[in-house]
């Protein structure tokens, strides 16, 4: 995943902020974050930068942002 896949992982739309992190996709080189994100659910959400509500479940993860709702993987 690169960083602009990682920046697109929600919804298709590009994002201003990492959603493993949760710092500007701008800011700099994302590459860990994307190779954590191979394996982890994303933690901020990034439309609006908030800490979103993970869960993991046995068949994946579900993520839920307050204002943008849920992402599944």
């Amino acid at each position: 995943m690169t960083t602009s896949d990682a920046a697109t992982a929600a919804g298709g739309a590009s994002a201003a902020w990492c959603d493993r992190c949760g710092e500007a996709v701008a800011a700099g080189s994302h590459d860990g974050c994307a190779a954590a994100r191979v394996l982890e659910p994303p933690r901020f959400c990034p439309h609006c930068r908030r800490r979103m509500k993970v869960q993991v479940l046995p068949v994946g993860w579900a993520s839920v942002c307050v204002e943008h709702g849920e992402m599944r993987g």
